[in-house]
This record gives C-alpha cells, sequence and structure tokens, in this order.
C-alpha cells in the first residue's frame, strides 16, 4: 500500500494502512465472487463498489436483460447486507416504499393504538428498479432516506439502517409512459452507470452458463461493520490541494454563467454542475485511489470518475442534441481541455505568481 501525505494533512497511522490494504484485497476478492454469478462488467462493480464505500448512491442505465437485478442481489450477498427490491409503478404510492400506520388492538386489554410498519426501504440496499416508472411524488419518497438517512412517518423520525445504498435502474429504450426524475433529484445520486451491452466472448460464456444446471454459491467478504469502518477510513485518504483545484475546474468549466469557459460548453451546454459533483469527485477519486492499491488520491483518479460522476449533471442544449453530442462526449473534451499540471501549478500562489 503506497503512502503520500498531502500538505496540511495528519499523519497516517498503520492500522489505517492495514485497514486501506484489507479493502484492496477485499476488493480482489468481491470480484472473484461476483464472477462466479456475473459474467463481466468489471467496471460497473467497481463504481457500485465506489458509491457504496463512498456512502453514495447511483443510478444504473442499461436495456433489459443485461442482470442489473442479479449484479446487485450478488452483490448484497457478497457484502453480508440485507438487501431489497422495489419494482416503481405507476400506481405506486409513497408508504409503499417508506411504510405506513396502522391501529392494532390489545386482546387482553382491548386499547387500541397506531404501529408504524415498515416499508422495504428499511434495508442496507435498495434496488429502485425502473424509478422513471413512478410519478415524482413517489420518486421523492427517497429523497429524505437517501439524503438525511432517515424516514419521517407519524411524527416520527426513524434512522436508516448502515450501511445503506440506493441504486436505482432506468431503462434507456423506453419512454413512452415515463416520469423523468428531474435533476435535482438526480444531483443526490453520487454516480450515474451504463450498463454496456457484452462483447462476443461474455455473450457466449452468458449463453453457455445460464443454459446449464447452475448451482452458484457466493461467500460473504464484508459485513456491515466491515463497510462502515472502511468507509471511515475512506475519508482519511489525504487529496493534495492540485487535485481538489483539477476537481474544481473540470466542474466550475461546465456553468456557462462562469465566463471564461470552453466553447463547446458555451455551444452545448444549457446547465452545469453544482458543488456536491466536486464532492463527489473527491470522495470518489478517494474510492478508487484505495481499491487500486494507493493511499492517496490522484488527478489520474478525479479523470477516471469524472463521467459517472458529471453525464447526470450536465444539462445539455437542444444544439448538442442536434449535433449528437452526448454528456460523456462534452467530458470527454473537457478532459483534453483542461490538462492536469495547471492546477498544481494554481495550488501554489507563489509558484503561479513566479509562472507569470
Amino acid at each position: 500500500m503506497v503512502n503520500e501525505n498531502a500538505p496540511g494533512e495528519k499523519p497516517l497511522t498503520d492500522a489505517d494502512l492495514q485497514s486501506a490494504d484489507r479493502l484492496t484485497k477485499a476488493y480482489q476478492t468481491i470480484r472473484a465472487e461476483m464472477a462466479k454469478a456475473i459474467v463481466g462488467q468489471e467496471q460497473v462493480l467497481e463504481e457500485l463498489l465506489m458509491c457504496i464505500f463512498a456512502r453514495g448512491h447511483a443510478i444504473l442505465e442499461g436495456v433489459p436483460g443485461l442482470a442489473k437485478t442479479l449484479m446487485v442481489s450478488s452483490l448484497a450477498q457478497c457484502l453480508d447486507l440485507q438487501f431489497a427490491r422495489i419494482q416503481f409503478t405507476p400506481d405506486l404510492m409513497p408508504s409503499d416504499i417508506t411504510g405506513t400506520e396502522v391501529i392494532q388492538e390489545d386482546r387482553a386489554s382491548g386499547h387500541r393504538e397506531f404501529k408504524f410498519l415498515q416499508g422495504p426501504i428499511f434495508n442496507n440496499i435498495i434496488l429502485a428498479d425502473e424509478i422513471n416508472r413512478t410519478p415524482p411524488k413517489t420518486q421523492a419518497a427517497l429523497l429524505e432516506a437517501m439524503q438525511e438517512r432517515q424516514v419521517s412517518a407519524g411524527g416520527r423520525r426513524m434512522p436508516m439502517l448502515d450501511p445503506f445504498f440506493v441504486l436505482a435502474t432506468q431503462n434507456p429504450i423506453e419512454q413512452e409512459g415515463t416520469y423523468p426524475l428531474p435533476e435535482a433529484q438526480q444531483d443526490r445520486f453520487m454516480f450515474k452507470i451504463f450498463v454496456q451491452y457484452p462483447n462476443w466472448d461474455e455473450e457466449f460464456d452468458i449463453v453457455r452458463l445460464t443454459t446449464a444446471v447452475q448451482n452458484v454459491q457466493l461467500t460473504n467478504v464484508l459485513d456491515g461493520s466491515d463497510i462502515i469502518k472502511l468507509q471511515e477510513i475512506i475519508r482519511r485518504v489525504p487529496v493534495a490541494d492540485h487535485v481538489i483545484h483539477y476537481a474544481m475546474r473540470l466542474v466550475r468549466a461546465t456553468r456557462i454563467l462562469e465566463g471564461q469557459v470552453p466553447d463547446i460548453v458555451r455551444d452545448y451546454i444549457s446547465w452545469g454542475a453544482g458543488p456536491r459533483a466536486c464532492q463527489y469527485l473527491i470522495m470518489g477519486a478517494k474510492v478508487r485511489s484505495v481499491l487500486h492499491g494507493r493511499f492517496h488520491a490522484s488527478t489520474e483518479d478525479i479523470q477516471a470518475v469524472a463521467k459517472p460522476v458529471l453525464r447526470h449533471r450536465i444539462v445539455t442544449n437542444f444544439n448538442a442534441d442536434a449535433e449528437g453530442y452526448s454528456t460523456d462526449k462534452i467530458v470527454d473534451k473537457l478532459l483534453e481541455i483542461i490538462p492536469a499540471k495547471e492546477s498544481a501549478i494554481e495550488a501554489n500562489p507563489a509558484t503561479a505568481k513566479a509562472v507569470s
């Protein structure tokens, strides 16, 4: 495990490094276990784990039949967490998610009282399947749980289980009769993850394995208490100032109101990313560095998580749609235009003056 302290960071203890090394090894073990049930999709799995260890949430977008549900349920088994799947439909009500109060009678005394029956959201991992098939009122039922990690009902506040992770899925090919998530609600998800079609060899393995007798048994790698400890270690991963500056420059470059922005932003973006994007870029970089055996976040880590962090926080205009400029293509251009080395100069005002 490589350790580099950023300026101003407290010295890291041997226990910190040992815990981070354990997470790196656990990640490799989880990948091996998941390969028993899921063929390919290694990048999707890595991004899901990044969200979990960063205490974030994710949107998973892909066409039907790409094993999104199986992936999440298998991941819950490897992490020994409680899992619940909620199928979102047009008639789903908020109480179907959070729970409801019912009247119960004590048979001995005859006394009646209200009792709250918890909904499926009171689990560790929640799969909100096809979240865009339900109206905004029901979609918003997730907001308090995701942000505040609690549910308010019956005049009481009930905390969620810890760890708590919401994974919402969307179908990109069926838009009739759907309710797209508002931008403000999308911003609460750390990552938007695309699930792509498998390649030739992967699809061959999928067909061969799923049409034969299967008895897959997954081994628990981590439990809830382990994940909570590792989430705390992730926040102690040092980040140098120039890495933070680089993340800020990427995010601020998406805002047309900033003034000096690249032409591609002025031409194709109507609304840019907010400060939460900076936070998630840094948290994603911290997790990725540990998963890859380092205990310091770098600009390379920022670049690796830029697309899943920014793709649902950038609102493109008509010109972008007409000319085929997706948010991913815009992020690629920004990564080319904004070099990481300039951020290192910005982080040191004395150096910046000397250069000028």
